[in-house]
C-alpha cells in the first residue's frame, strides 16, 4: 500500500520537473522498487526491477519522510539511512526535485 502512495507522490512531483532525462530507480525493499523513466514524455513509472542510471536503496518509511519534508535526503545519507548507486550528481538533482 505505501509504495503505491510513494509512486502516486513521485508522479505529481516529476510531472512539474522538467530536462531529468534518465532512469532513476527507488529500491524500498523489501516493500518493492519504483522505476522512473524520463527520458520518455510523459515519465513513465513502474515497479519493474529494471536497470537504471542511478538507484537510490532506502526504505519505504525514509523515502516517504524526504518527500514530506521531514526528513533530510543528505541527512539521511550521513547516517546511511540513504544509499546511492550510480550518478551522485543525479541523485542530488532528482532529491531537490523531491523535496519540493
Amino acid at each position: 500500500m505505501i509504495l503505491e502512495t510513494l509512486t502516486l507522490q513521485i508522479q505529481q512531483k516529476l510531472s512539474m520537473a522538467h530536462g531529468l532525462k534518465a532512469r532513476v530507480k527507488f529500491d524500498c525493499s523489501p516493500d518493492g522498487v519504483i522505476l522512473v523513466d524520463t527520458t520518455q514524455s510523459p515519465p513513465v513509472i513502474s515497479h519493474e526491477d529494471a536497470e537504471a542510471d542511478t538507484t537510490l536503496v532506502c526504505s519505504a518509511e525514509v523515502l516517504q519522510n524526504i518527500i514530506n519534508g521531514t526528513q533530510d535526503h543528505t541527512m539521511a545519507f550521513m547516517m546511511g539511512r540513504l544509499k546511492v548507486k550510480g550518478s551522485m550528481g543525479l541523485a542530488m538533482k532528482l532529491n531537490s526535485i523531491l523535496e519540493d
